[in-house]
């Protein structure tokens, strides 16, 4: 496994970790920005939408730059837009701070997994793309409660500063040991990314995607307020179980990561029908403090852990090219808008447990999605798995013998 991939994880870690910490902060952020915490859950919906909107067209913009230089381009719009949110007088800025971060991230997230697939051997894409994704578990486990630690007893503007942090440290790292390669489009230009959107079982892949991350998003949105007001922990204790949550996340990505490459359709249904349990488990067992851990334990181990697994399926169906990624991240946000807002509507109108419920339902649509799959049978892994053309393939080995001599 190149270095480089464990370098790439470190960015994800970063960007993940200001993605999710208004999860960890509603309350004090609602008080600190005079709004309610169904106003604090749309700026994660905000957020996602920035990403699935702009993110393709930012990588569009990025494609004629080598990957590096794209990278620290990324890097540094998406610094700007936590200083933004570290500084912002009110909701207004604020909203706009996170579009611009969200924007920026949806971006790397593309060109870091093509990067990544071009470093690595086909046969271990699904590995090499856990390892990055390893990047967003650990931002769960690791940067998320420090956020909402920091923002408990510095204030929530000093979450974002401590992100500040870590995305300096995050970009030098990029920019002493990731190599330079070609171009982030591979030198095919935005028409040639394009061609992959013409396949039909692409969109339907897709689809699966928003739905397995909608599905977890709907209850991890409202983790805080349901474990604080339904469950009765405390919010200092909240931390704590965010860290749990998050070592249970690590856990699962790693699984998924030894599983991707060779069954991708089968490790998706056991994600999404054990998800569609445990959000149900959750929803119904809420109010008993060891029952409602063991179910959030049980949606960390399979929820956005399907990360690799989905990228997986998503290469095989178009092309492991940035746009096709940033795409599926897209897709992927879609997932967390669907999720969050779809997630706050039933809130309001049916309590906190509604969009647990909301959770386990998507998961039910996102196994209707993998039927054409399993009609079709299983997909060939080194075949499907090396990638969609030859000449990506041999377009990325020659980069990489490049690179290592």
């Amino acid at each position: 496994m190149h270095r480089a991939v464990y370098l790439l994880a470190v960015g994800i870690f970063a960007m993940v970790t200001s993605e999710f910490v208004v999860a960890g902060l509603m309350p004090q952020m609602a008080e600190g920005l005079g709004v309610g915490i169904a106003q604090i859950g749309y700026l994660i919906t905000a957020y996602a939408v920035a990403m699935a909107v702009g993110g393709p067209f930012l990588t569009v913009a990025v494609l004629k730059l080598r990957q590096k230089t794209a990278l620290m381009v990324l890097f540094g719009i998406f610094l700007g837009g936590n200083v933004l949110a570290a500084l912002a007088p009110d909701y207004g800025v604020m909203m706009a701070a996170r579009i611009l971060t969200g924007v920026a991230a949806q971006a790397f997230f593309g060109v870091a997994v093509s990067l990544c697939v071009q470093l690595v051997r086909p046969e271990i894409r699904g590995r090499a793309i856990a390892l990055v994704m390893n990047g967003l578990m650990l931002g769960t486990l690791l940067g998320l409660p420090l956020a909402t630690l920091v923002g408990e007893r510095l204030g929530w503007r000093a979450a974002f500063w401590v992100i500040t942090g870590l995305t300096v440290l995050a970009a030098l790292a990029t920019a002493a040991g990731v190599p330079r390669l070609g171009r982030s489009g591979g030198g095919g230009g935005v028409r040639a990314e394009l061609t992959a959107f013409r396949s039909p079982r692409l969109w339907l892949v897709l689809s699966t995607s928003t739905l397995i991350i909608g599905a977890t998003f709907a209850a991890f949105s409202y983790l805080n307020p349901i474990l604080t007001q339904v469950t009765g922990f405390s919010t200092a204790t909240v931390p704590l179980l965010l860290i749990a949550y998050g070592a249970a996340t690590v856990v699962g990505n790693t699984v998924v990561g030894r599983l991707a490459d060779r069954h991708t359709t089968g490790v998706q249904i056991a994600g999404l029908a054990l998800n569609a349990l445990f959000l149900a488990g959750f929803a119904l067992l809420a109010h008993l403090p060891v029952p409602a851990v063991a179910m959030m334990l049980g949606i960390g181990l399979v929820g956005v852990t399907m990360n690799p697994a989905m990228a997986t399926r998503v290469q095989r169906a178009g092309n492991a090219r940035p746009l096709v990624n940033t795409v599926h991240s897209s897709f992927i946000t879609l997932g967390v808008i669907v999720g969050s807002s779809a997630g706050g509507l039933v809130l309001n109108s049916y309590g906190l447990r509604a969009p647990l419920w909301l959770g386990a339902g998507l998961a039910v649509l996102g196994l209707l999605t993998l039927l054409p799959d399993l009609l079709r049978g299983p997909a060939r892994p080194a075949a499907d798995g090396a990638a969609p053309s030859a000449a990506t393939d041999a377009e990325a080995a020659r980069e990489v013998c490049a690179v290592r001599s």
